[in-house]
């Protein structure tokens, strides 16, 4: 009796990435996924906050994937080793702020080295040739390969027929011909077949889970390097660029504002962290305060807070003031700042 062979699927929670895993299931090959987190997962956040998002499930889609295609899933963090793929790429940025061949290459360099530890025999993905810019093209598809050392024990299931034939196929562990060809940005390939294999329900959008990509976000990144004069980061840095508006009224201080009832509660738990302020008088925004900012700007701040407030319109409203490490509170009574005082260059976006 042939060897059962295993692979491992590397889950976005994405419709592309269940599909090739299923592809692979339905040829016999026991398939766990994994899914690697780096903090920069759409995922859990926004959803989560936004009243906005109130409609959408509450769901880690990775975790919903796996349970659909019904295979153990393994979450691994690697938050803080993924700060040298952000910050030093070797491939340089994608879209925005994203270090997507990077990234994609350090991910199956895990799986691999995940693969040869539990004994798996191959990686899959959820790679179409030609469906994002920088890592999916023809050309860089063999650099992901011959970087991350899996060479040809890579299977994309989805394009494999557009490419040169991998171990498993030449092997005969998996039929080439039962593979496809897609291509390209357009989703109606995977749709059909997304419907053929029994799917009516995937994670929108399918195809990706980054802020990196995100023009805003990406803004906000690097806004806070050039603030800071270095090129770092700590979780609770991205998390907080996830999060309100982002108002820099001067270079050493940046105003983080609640938008809404479900951001000032995600806030509050980094109070302990900031100088922040909040209105009194009247209902408003949590407001934490990124760097040092001098006694001129914390009124600045409060009339910023106060426009933002539902006193936006009252001659005064009352703004308290928390210093960081909670070092005393102090009531400033503030006119609220007209939106046309507040200049667009203020915000980061």
């Amino acid at each position: 009796m042939s060897k059962q062979r295993k692979a491992v699927s590397l889950i976005s929670g994405g419709l592309d990435s269940m599909l090739a895993t299923k592809v692979i299931q339905d040829q016999g090959i026991h398939v766990e996924g994994i899914n690697f987190y780096t903090g920069f997962c759409v995922e859990g956040h926004t959803h989560a906050i936004r009243k906005k998002d109130k409609e959408k499930q509450k769901k880690n889609s990775s975790l919903w994937v796996a349970e659909q295609l019904g295979i153990k899933l393994h979450i691994i963090d690697i938050s803080e080793e993924y700060k040298d793929i952000v910050l030093n790429p070797k491939h340089g940025y994608g879209q925005n702020l994203n270090p997507c061949l990077d990234c994609k290459i350090d991910m199956v360099s895990r799986a691999w080295q995940w693969c040869m530890d539990n004994d798996f025999d191959f990686v899959i993905t959820g790679e179409v040739v030609g469906q994002r810019p920088k890592s999916q093209r023809k050309e860089t598809m063999p650099i992901i390969a011959r970087e991350s050392k899996i060479e040809d024990r890579l299977l994309r299931p989805l394009c494999a027929k557009q490419l040169v034939e991998t171990l498993p196929e030449r092997e005969g562990w998996v039929n080439r011909d039962a593979l496809f060809d897609f291509h390209g940005r357009n989703r109606k390939p995977q749709l059909a077949l997304a419907k053929e294999l029994g799917f009516d329900e995937w994670s929108q959008p399918a195809g990706g889970c980054c802020f990196l990509t995100d023009e805003s976000y990406s803004n906000k990144l690097q806004d806070m390097w050039d603030a800071r004069g270095e090129r770092n980061y700590e979780v609770d840095d991205i998390m907080l660029l996830k999060v309100g508006r982002h108002i820099r009224p001067a270079k050493h201080y940046k105003l983080i504002v609640s938008r809404e009832q479900g951001e000032n509660n995600f806030m509050r738990g980094y109070r302990p962290m900031y100088s922040y302020l909040y209105p009194t008088s009247h209902g408003g925004p949590l407001t934490l305060i990124d760097g040092t900012p001098t006694e001129e700007d914390i009124q600045t701040a409060a009339r910023v807070v106060a426009r933002f407030s539902q006193g936006r319109n009252a001659d005064e409203v009352v703004v308290n003031y928390v210093a960081k490490h909670n070092e005393g509170e102090q009531e400033l009574k503030v006119k609220p700042m007209p939106v046309e005082e507040i200049p667009d260059d203020w915000y980061i976006h």
